[in-house]
């Protein structure tokens, strides 16, 4: 198992490793819209998810990968209200369409209204 960092995204907030590489198999840690510097950017959805997204771009090539090997993603919303929301930008990136569940939750770190987590293969 390689443990994966970049200061292109933020450090993680605990105990853990923005990724983990095994084997041609890339399991990022889930990104909230830190800044790579960790700030928070508490902001509108669209403006989070683009930097959730951004943050799992710049983990994804550090461990030699782009976001078109993703091949799973789990999105969590503090209000599935802004499912569709998440939709315009979360499609923007992903446009290779991997599988994905969506799920909402009561809340998420730092009051962030999305996380995203992926799976990529290389």
């Amino acid at each position: 198992m390689q443990k994966i960092y970049t200061k292109n995204a933020p450090e993680a907030i605990g105990p853990y490793s923005q990724a983990v590489k095994v084997g041609n198999f890339i399991y990022t840690s889930g990104q909230i819209a830190l800044t790579p510097e960790g700030e928070f950017l508490d902001a509108d959805v669209k403006t989070q998810t683009k930097q959730v997204c951004e943050n799992l771009k710049a983990v994804l090539e550090a461990a030699g990968a782009k976001i078109e090997n993703v091949v799973k993603t789990t999105i969590f919303l503090d209000d599935i209200n802004n499912f569709t929301a998440v939709n315009e930008v979360y499609g923007e990136y992903f446009s290779h369409k991997p599988a994905r569940s969506t799920v909402a939750v009561k809340e998420l770190p730092k009051g962030a209204k999305v996380e995203i987590e992926c799976i990529a293969f290389v």
